[in-house]
């Protein structure tokens, strides 16, 4: 009789959940860890599955005799264990690549910084209007390995594909991927901007020529993609005319594919705003026209398709002012996004979790359209140094709490204004993730009269 595998899963957010609910499944003896001694809710979500608590351990301690390590993405690949466990013969691989292994989908895939939430529910909702049955996973919040043994042969999985998640594969193959626009992000997890981008060109490592690439014309980083993919490659851009792929010509939106020319719709017509939003319905069209989904299903859900959660959301209006959550703009290059799709006076709610970046270029950004700013968390004094460098330290105030920034915002706004929450930063320093930091906001704002 067989020996039956062992597998360590460390950290037991909902990834590490879905992993080890998949790993019961397939037979093998699981054994879970994370940092915190106690993690409320934990067992219900496990589902009553057996398996080996070790809550609160170093994980260091519990490689021996194992045969599979699947870290959370948060973790670097280079955290001491996880090189000592690849010494011993240990697998190591990520969860996506770990639910890509148990699943018969085709895999269409969205990565980048900014943008990859929105491509990916855009995406995922073109092809279930096309009448193929569809999983949309990944980052946006549902582990792969949630659904995988769920797939069968014609289904396909719409993934958005985080770096950190990326960062641990091995054969997850995508059938198309896109990328949006690389930005510095992550990179007190990475170290750098090189290594950053290397674990966002990981999408590409087992591509073939039937597959496709759809890549930002109008970004260097992601354009150069191209020469390290061996699929076939289409663009898209707002600023150029493509050999091929997507392009505006005047406001219509082109695609060139295969040689031949088709126009799809007038960009006005595109319902999510912004000329940010404008890409990702490039992105999320060419990815769905790539895999043979007709012209008309694309249009007409880009014409509806009205936004994710969390991202340039609108939540009320109270007072005459306007209150959109933008919990999602975890990075200066995100924030500036939503910075300039607003179009009347805004109260800018910034910070949080310091992951090294840099906010000279969101200062840089600034117009008159924002009228204050809102600082807080762990790097409120990085963003008003930056602020005051660029001139616009007398407009930022300081906030000692999530509440009483809000409540500061809703002080300084006037009828007519916006309150944007766009804190450029992570959330972990006061939330357990931007998720619940949005919805915390709109949990406020929603009560005021």
């Amino acid at each position: 009789m067989a020996k039956r595998k062992t597998a360590l899963i460390v950290g037991m957010a909902k990834s590490g959940i879905a992993a080890a609910k998949l790993l019961y499944r397939e037979g093998y003896r699981v054994i879970i860890n994370d940092q915190k001694p106690e993690i409320k809710g934990l067992f219900d979500a496990l589902c009553g599955i057996a398996y080996e608590v070790q809550l609160g351990a170093d994980p260091m301690d519990l490689i021996d005799g194992i045969d599979l390590l699947v870290p959370s993405p948060i973790i670097p690949m280079s955290r001491q264990f996880i090189v000592e466990a690849r010494k011993r013969g240990v697998e190591v691989i990520s969860e996506i690549e770990l639910g890509y292994r148990y699943s018969q989908a085709d895999f269409v895939c969205v990565t980048g910084t900014n943008g990859k939430t929105t491509c990916t529910a855009l995406t995922g909702e073109i092809f279930q209007n096309s009448g193929r049955n569809t999983f949309v996973l990944g980052n946006i919040g549902i582990a792969i390995s949630e659904h995988a043994l769920d797939t069968k042969k014609g289904d396909v999985i719409v993934a958005e594909t985080a770096a950190l998640q990326l960062e641990g594969n091995v054969n997850f193959h995508a059938v198309a991927a896109g990328v949006c626009n690389i930005t510095p992000d992550h990179l007190d997890h990475f170290g750098s901007m090189e290594n950053y981008i290397a674990a966002k060109a990981k999408i590409f490592d087992n591509q073939t020529e039937s597959d496709v690439a759809v890549l930002n014309w109008d970004d260097p980083i992601v354009r150069r993609f191209a020469s390290i993919t061996k699929a076939k490659v289409l663009y898209f851009s707002r600023k150029e005319e493509v050999d091929s792929g997507m392009f505006l010509r005047g406001d219509k939106m082109v695609y060139r594919i295969n040689g031949e020319e088709h126009e799809l719709m007038d960009k006005d017509d595109v319902r999510i705003m912004g000329a940010h939003n404008l890409e990702n319905a490039m992105l999320s069209a060419l990815l769905a026209l790539s895999q043979d989904v007709p012209a008309e299903v694309v249009r007409d859900t880009l014409e509806s398709f009205s936004g994710v959660e969390h991202r340039i959301e609108y939540v009320c209006t109270r007072s005459g002012v306007d209150y959109i959550n933008d919990s999602k703009g975890t990075n200066p290059a995100s924030t500036i996004r939503a910075i300039e799709a607003m179009k009347k006076p805004t109260i800018l709610i910034l910070g949080g979790f310091d992951k090294h970046s840099e906010f000279d270029e969101l200062f840089d950004a600034f117009s008159s359209n924002i009228r204050a700013c809102v600082v807080l968390g762990d790097t409120a004094d990085k963003i008003i140094d930056a602020a005051t460098k660029a001139g616009y330290g007398d407009i930022c105030h300081r906030a000692s709490d999530f509440l009483r920034a809000v409540s500061m915002a809703r002080d300084l706004s006037e009828e007519g204004d916006v309150v944007l929450l766009s804190p450029a930063c992570a959330s972990w320093d006061m939330f357990d993730n931007y998720e619940q930091r949005g919805r915390v906001f709109k949990a406020i704002v929603k009560e005021y009269k």
